[in-house]
């Protein structure tokens, strides 16, 4: 890290972003959809941290477990539609949340957290980032990841 004169901030290097990555557990059951995605994709940006610069990625890994018991409020479960399009005329599938997460509890906590995500070829890189499970087990021990209650 080096001080900037102009500005009074620190600048991180890529070797040091790379160095102080690290890997947090959050658990997804019963917290709202919303709350849980900003906060995922601050973490991954690495808007947590006192180093953080725009241009670098200096953000950590986020392992989401428990993705089933993710909550919408109001009457989003009713309400709240995925949409496709298949390619195909006619193709367009829309997909209520209630069955979405019955199916794939996964791919509503990575839309959420994609839509909050930069679109750059940066944004798509820390997104790799992302791991989510359905249940409690988690194949990534050898990252030592760290529980984090948000």
């Amino acid at each position: 890290m080096t001080l900037n004169k102009k500005n009074q901030t620190f600048l991180l290097t890529k070797e040091q972003a790379l160095k102080e990555q690290r890997w947090l557990i959050l658990d997804a059951k019963g917290k709202c959809l919303g709350r849980l995605s900003s906060e995922i994709a601050k973490i991954l940006r690495g808007k947590h941290k006192p180093t953080f610069t725009p241009h670098m990625d200096s953000g950590d890994g986020v392992i989401v477990i428990n993705a089933e018991g993710v909550a919408v409020t109001g009457s989003k479960d009713a309400q709240k539609i995925y949409r496709y399009y298949t390619g195909w005329i006619g193709g367009l599938r829309e997909i209520p949340f209630r069955i979405m997460q019955a199916r794939k509890p996964d791919y509503i906590i990575r839309h959420a957290v994609k839509g909050m995500m930069p679109k750059t070829r940066q944004g798509k890189a820390q997104l790799k980032r992302l791991r989510i499970f359905k249940g409690t087990e988690h194949g990534l021990q050898a990252q030592q990841p760290v529980v984090v209650n948000i």
